[in-house]
């Protein structure tokens, strides 16, 4: 066997995969620049911490299921007078995730909830965190389903597991009774393990509407709101505002 193979075949039992399928082209930098052997040895293991970084990050942005990649420079804050420019920017640094603060984001339809809570966990994602996505009715779906299914129980086990976790569309659908308990023990799970973004049309004064059980709203509320950031957009839908058409600019004769 000679030694580039034998090489090859070391950093496989070693698990540097990304390094042996680039060796070839990191031999030739160190020849064409002369490296020494201890900066050699440093490119090569500079160059598998960045893949292996990268492989995390793409693994973790599958493992959210966010249902478009949309980042915070997507997020049209010129649009939204309601939120000051400062306060964005608290939000973009992060530091209520390591406070495990919630953030409650209202406002009627198309206004950017959705769009700011994908952003901001794209950016967790790539600081390091852990993050799911789901719509409301999906999670409905899944807790009523974890003691029947596998695909419910690994998809509940990594959102329970993910720093950040974004609850979309809350007012979306009026919960049972049995789905309402489901809702309130998964919140308690998340409590002071995580922190959680709501997007919802309406404020938690009409949470009770979509719980049904008043006991039941007012324990899921003493739990998110203990730490957590109201947030209200206002404004036109943007996809109103934005949206295209198939007809020309001229009028249409008849």
């Amino acid at each position: 066997m000679s030694t580039y193979k034998e090489l090859e075949t070391i950093l496989r039992k070693l698990r540097f995969v990304e390094t042996s399928e680039h060796l070839p082209e990191l031999i030739k930098k160190g020849e064409r620049q002369s490296l020494s052997y201890t900066s050699f040895l440093l490119e090569v293991m500079e160059y598998e911490q960045k893949r292996r970084e990268e492989k995390l990050i793409e693994k973790r942005l599958k493992w959210a299921t966010f249902p478009i990649y949309k980042t915070l420079d997507e997020f049209s804050l010129e649009e939204q007078p309601s939120l000051k420019k400062q306060q964005f920017n608290q939000l973009v640094d992060l530091a209520w995730l390591d406070q495990l603060y919630n953030l409650i984001l209202l406002g009627p339809t198309g206004v950017g909830k959705t769009t700011l809570a994908i952003g901001l966990g794209i950016k967790a994602i790539y600081e390091g965190y852990k993050v799911s996505f789901i719509s409301m009715g999906e999670l409905v779906h899944v807790l009523k389903t974890e003691e029947i299914t596998r695909k419910s129980q690994l998809r509940l086990k990594r959102i329970r597991n993910s720093n950040l976790v974004i609850i979309d569309d809350l007012m979306f659908m009026a919960m049972d009774q049995r789905e309402a308990n489901l809702f309130f023990h998964f919140i308690n799970e998340l409590y002071n393990q995580s922190s959680i973004i709501l997007t919802s049309n309406k404020g938690p004064g009409d949470w009770g509407e979509l719980l049904g059980d008043p006991a039941i709203t007012a324990a899921i509320l003493d739990r998110i709101i203990h730490r957590a950031e109201v947030i209200q957009l206002s404004g036109d839908s943007l996809r109103l505002k934005n949206r295209s058409t198939i007809f020309n600019k001229e009028s249409v004769q008849n």
